[in-house]
């Protein structure tokens, strides 16, 4: 019960020219094992693809009832800069690529609902004090 007695698999592969990359859905099979981290299978999918790890984006695994399998996709992009260009920012954020957003929902109701009581362009500028 460890990660060389895990099994993958490729499904559905394709390879898409227009974003760069090859997508294909991914079966792991891993006896024994509770699942497979999502960086053990950027290892294994860069060495299964002769590719570097940084450009591997696994996402949406679910395991099967009973456990031992999992299925999930990936994509492997050709390089890192179309991974930075095609990729969406919370799964490049997850790869530790970037920052995740600072500002609190709270922060940004509260902000949304004060641009609510203003029109056009103060919106962008902020409200000007009324002079009396």
């Amino acid at each position: 019960a460890d990660a060389s007695s895990v099994t993958i698999r490729t499904r559905k592969f394709m390879t898409n020219r227009l974003l760069q990359r090859k997508q294909m859905v991914l079966d792991v099979i891993h006896p024994g094992l509770a699942n497979l981290s999502k960086d053990d299978v950027r290892e294994k999918i860069a060495k299964m693809f002769k590719a570097d790890k940084e450009t591997v984006f696994p996402f949406g695994f679910r395991t099967q009832f009973g456990g031992g399998r999992s299925t999930g996709f990936v994509l492997v992009y050709d390089t890192l800069e179309s991974a930075k260009k095609f990729e969406p920012k919370f799964r490049l954020v997850r790869q530790g690529f970037g920052a995740h957003g600072t500002t609190s929902r709270k922060q940004r109701k509260e902000r949304k609902n004060r641009l609510k009581k203003l029109r056009g362009t103060e919106k962008v500028k902020g409200k000007k004090p009324k002079k009396e």
